[in-house]
């Protein structure tokens, strides 16, 4: 399996991005305010991937007093960290194409809000998408070398 490209990431969240800006165009005035649950979700994933991906960093690498993972455990971690990478993109280009709609709308509140909800938003789908690539780069196997 080959590793996940940070390009290939950024091409999905750019097109998330302006199908997001063009369907906004068209319904954002019937939409609900954008809600704010999002973001806890995402940062608790970050921070779980990355605290599984330092341990399981040291039982591949063999430190003292740790005893080597599962193969299984650790394939499944690195499939975790691959959708989780692409769903985090994909979450930060949906809120990055609603941050360019609304930019131009500051004015009124609900706009005003919804552009602080989709910053954070994509704060924490950007740090999901890094905890992800580095468990993805936990689960490699060093070379015996």
């Amino acid at each position: 399996m080959r590793t996940t490209r940070p390009s290939t990431l950024a091409v999905a969240g750019l097109a998330c991005a302006v199908l997001t800006w063009l369907l906004l165009r068209v319904v954002y005035n019937s939409l609900p305010p954008l809600p704010w649950t999002g973001i806890p979700a995402l940062a608790f994933v970050a921070v779980a991937e990355a605290w599984t991906g330092r341990g399981l960093r040291r039982r591949i690498l063999g430190r003292a007093g740790t005893k080597p993972p599962d193969p299984l455990f650790v394939s499944r971690m690195l499939v975790l960290a691959k959708a989780s990478s692409m769903a985090a993109s994909l979450i930060a280009g949906l809120t990055l194409g609603a941050m360019g709609y609304l930019s131009g709308q500051l004015a009124a509140a609900t706009p005003r809000h919804d552009m602080l909800t989709a910053g954070i938003t994509l704060a924490a789908a950007l740090l999901l998408v890094f905890a992800a690539l580095y468990l993805e780069f936990c689960c490699r196997v060093p070379d015996p070398s």
